[in-house]
């Protein structure tokens, strides 16, 4: 769900450590902890794992030891703010095969880029580079999903202005349903394009500074109680 699926996406080259969408029930939190026993994993910070701090929407953070993974760090997290809920996440995965059999199950494009809408500055060049990347892999024959999908998520001024112009009558219809800087794509108004974005991220990152403020206070009264 993180960087690792990201470069599975296209949009980054690498990533320094893996992040997991975990459904946090009691099986399943006894099948991460054979993997982490498998890993040689150890908890590296608070909050320590269990059902509780997951459910509410802690990340959970490891460091493995395993020479076959040594020093690769490892987060879990099963709740995140504005992303839907684990079932449907499940649901409408991407399910990748690499050459020697190994299947990757990653957080739908959709859902990684609304998992990406954060206060890190890091966060939001990533939204622009995975949909550059989904339009160039899918640039001769997108699905009516996947124009919607980058009308709605591109934060780049010139591919704005050119979906709206190859597709007008989509581009009104979303301006209508919520995302109204397309009608300044629609103007090919740039600067309309550029203020409207820079709202949207405006938004996006004070939301995610008042979802993860409680948070944030927990973690630092465990840290020094």
């Amino acid at each position: 769900m993180g960087g690792q699926a990201c470069v599975f996406y296209g949009g980054a080259e690498f990533s320094r450590d893996t992040d997991f969408a975990l459904h946090a029930d009691a099986a399943n939190l006894e099948r991460l902890l054979t993997a982490v026993r498998e890993l040689q994993a150890t908890v590296i910070a608070v909050p320590p794992l269990s059902l509780d701090y997951l459910q509410r929407g802690h990340a959970v953070h490891f460091r493995c030891q395993h020479p076959d993974a040594a020093g690769l760090r490892v987060d879990v997290m099963s709740t995140m703010r504005g992303v839907a809920e684990f079932a449907q996440l499940w649901e409408r995965r991407t399910t990748l095969q690499g050459e020697d059999g190994t299947v990757y199950e990653l957080l739908s494009l959709p859902d990684l880029i609304q998992a990406k809408k954060t206060q890190r500055d890091k966060d939001w060049p990533m939204i622009r580079r995975l949909i550059e990347a989904d339009r160039i892999a899918c640039a001769g024959t997108p699905s009516p999903e996947q124009v919607r999908l980058w009308m709605r998520e591109s934060r780049t001024t010139g591919m704005l202005i050119e979906l709206a112009h190859d597709f007008p009558h989509e581009a009104g219809a979303l301006a209508d349903g919520g995302r109204p800087l397309l009608n300044a794509a629609l103007r090919r108004d740039e600067a309309g394009i550029e203020s409207g974005l820079a709202e949207e991220e405006r938004e996006e990152r004070a939301a995610d500074r008042a979802y993860w403020l409680p948070l944030k206070n927990e973690l630092e009264r465990m840290r020094h109680p």
